[in-house]
Formats: C-alpha cells, structure tokens, sequence
C-alpha cells in the first residue's frame, strides 16, 4: 500500500537539519580563531632610571713607589735597611764608594782654587791701573781695556771652576740612597762588595723598592659601554679572596679620561686608607662599582629583549597583533636593560618575548 505525504512535510526537517549545521560550523571556526590567539603576558613602557652596579676584578696597588738604582759606578760600602724595613724620608738606606770620584773632586778643587787666585791677581791689577789711571798720561786706555777684558776673562773660569768643583760634589752625593718618601722596602737586591751602576752586571735591577702602603690604589678597567656614569660613580665596596667575610669601601678619586686601545677600557681608581696593614699591593680584588644610569629612558624586562642573528627588538602588542620593533640594547642590571628605539611612552609590550612570535601573530594579552 503506497502512503503519499505531501511535499512540505520534507521541506520543514530539511531546513531545520540544514541550519543546525550551519550555527555548528560558524561556532567552530569562532572557537578555532580563538585557539589561534597566543597568549602572552604584557608590560606598559615607561621611562625611568636603571641604577647599575657594576662587578669587576680591580688591582690594589702602593700609592707611590719608586725603584732605587745607582747612578754611578761604584761599590756598596753598606747596606742599612733589609727586606720589609719601614723607612722615613730621607733616611739613608745604603752607602756607595767610588774611588776615582774623590780624586776628581781633588782636582776640581785644585782648579777652583788656582782659577780664584789668577782671578784675585787680575782684579788687584785691573784695580790699581784704574787708581793710576786718574792721573793723566800714567796709563794708555788700551791698556786699562785689555786689564779690564783679563780680568773678566779670569772671573768666568774661575766661576767655571766652582761650577765644575759643585758637579763633582754633588755627583758624590749620589753616592749615599736615601728614601724619597715614607715607605716600606719590598725589594733589595744587593749586598755590601757588588758593584752596582749603569756598567753594571745586573744594571736592569733596581738596588731598591720603596712602596707606599699606609696608602694604596684600587685600579679597575671599566668597559667602554658604561664610562659616561664615571664622573657621578658613589663609594665602591671590594672584597679580596685572602680576606674572606671582609668588605672594604673606597672612594673614588680619579678616572682616567682616556680609553685603553687595546682592551677598550678606561681606569678607575680608589684611594684606599690602609693604616692597618691588612691589605698588601699587588692583591686581586672584586670590586663593585654603583653606577647612575641614564635619566629618562626606555627600560624592560630582559626577557622582552629579543636577539636573533638580524637584529635585536621587542615586540609590541597592536589592536591585538604583533609588530617587532627594532631597538638598541643599553646597560643592564638585575635583569633589567636599557632600550632605545622607536617607541613611546604607555606602549605595551609582551614581557616574554621570543622570535617565534612572528609578526602579525593574533595576540590574546593579560597583564
């Protein structure tokens, strides 16, 4: 038995059917372009100051030294001070004897003397010939001239003589060492019967090293990047590996001004008060150096700094896409770092950047 329905009864299941399927395709895609947003966490740009402290390795040096040789050729009669001997200025650390010296300073002497008598002859000529003069007709002026012009002659090598004389003596003071400042003797390589001087054997090595080390320097090489905060550095505290559980603070007292060539570094130095004797030149120390950073500039997270081998950016969030701006890396500390670049202030950024966040990612933000 064949039932006929009429065509309308289909149509209304047909539709329902069909439009059941659309909504359920429309809500899918909706659901798969929100799977498709990356989540990222974000940071507002503001301009600020990154305070830095600085760790670098430091040199401590004497405040002054000097590296005692002998300017003649000579003999050591005496040695008066040993290694590590505290000695004042002035004080005479070793004596010297050159024979032949003493009888250059006999000779000198002997010209001096003969020069000062042929001087005092010509003068008393010169004199009476003037008295004699002052009668007329007694004395030509020619011949008043030429006693003149003698006895000038006769002055200067009589005050060549004296000169000569005092060259000599002095040269025999070289003959006594004595401490150009106050200070402790480091080195000493010599004893009494070495012959010691610029002819000498071991000329290359000073007979003395003299420090000063009731005062001492803290060198510090710091690196290009960050000299223009030198001039406003604050106290800088050292540790050295011989002292541990010892903090020292120094100030800073001079900056070089000048980079080194080869190494690309300009030297920081701190005076160091060292009445107690604790630390010795030549310790390594570890130095922390505060450095104000620069005023009024960009500073992010170093995880929103991304590095690649093109260029070095951050990525900014806009109306929910992802757009790299380039930017240049300043100084960092503490896991924050200086940017300059295009941006502006209150733009936001994803704090976790990475380059696999490519450019016009869809982005789904929370702070």
């Amino acid at each position: 038995m064949n039932i006929k329905l009429p065509i309308g009864w289909l149509s209304v299941p047909v539709l329902l059917l069909l439009a059941a399927c659309h909504g359920s395709h429309a809500e899918e895609e909706e659901g798969n372009e929100a799977d498709a947003a990356v989540q990222v966490k974000t940071i507002t740009l503001h301009k600020s100051q990154l305070e830095n402290v600085l760790k670098l390795p430091g040199e401590i040096k004497p405040f002054q030294f000097a590296d005692l040789y002998a300017k003649l050729n000579s003999y050591v009669k005496q040695v008066k001070v040993d290694l590590g001997s505290q000695v004042t200025e002035g004080q005479v650390l070793a004596t010297l004897e050159a024979p032949e010296m003493s009888s250059q300073l006999m000779g000198a002497q002997s010209r001096l003397y003969t020069k000062e008598a042929v001087f005092r002859a010509s003068r008393a000529t010169y004199e009476r010939m003037v008295k004699t003069s002052q009668v007329p007709g007694t004395i030509s002026p020619n011949d008043l001239d030429m006693s003149g012009a003698k006895m000038s002659a006769d002055s200067a090598e009589w005050l060549a003589a004296r000169s000569a004389y005092q060259e000599v003596q002095r040269m025999l003071d070289y003959l006594v060492i004595r401490a150009p400042f106050n200070g402790v003797i480091s080195q000493r390589n010599i004893h009494p019967g070495a012959y010691v001087g610029p002819g000498s054997k071991g000329a290359d090595l000073p007979m003395f090293r003299l420090e000063e080390q009731s005062r001492l320097r803290l060198s510090v090489a710091v690196p290009e990047s960050y000299t223009d905060a030198l001039q406003q550095a604050g106290d800088v505290r050292f540790t050295v590996k011989s002292l541990p559980g010892d903090t020292f603070t120094a100030k800073v007292a001079r900056v070089a001004g000048s980079l080194d060539i080869k190494l690309r570094t300009e030297t920081l130095e701190m005076d160091i008060n060292n009445k107690d004797k604790k630390l010795l030149p030549g310790m390594y120390a570890e130095a922390q150096v505060p450095l104000p950073g620069k005023k009024d500039v960009y500073i992010v997270p170093k995880s929103a700094l991304v590095s690649n081998s093109e260029k070095v950016f951050v990525i900014r969030v806009d109306q929910n896409k992802a757009k790299w701006v380039p930017v240049q890396r300043g100084n960092e500390y503490n896991g924050m770092v200086e940017v300059f670049g295009s941006l502006e202030e209150n733009e936001v950024l994803i704090k976790n950047a990475s380059d696999e966040i490519k450019e016009g990612t869809t982005l789904s933000a929370e702070r």
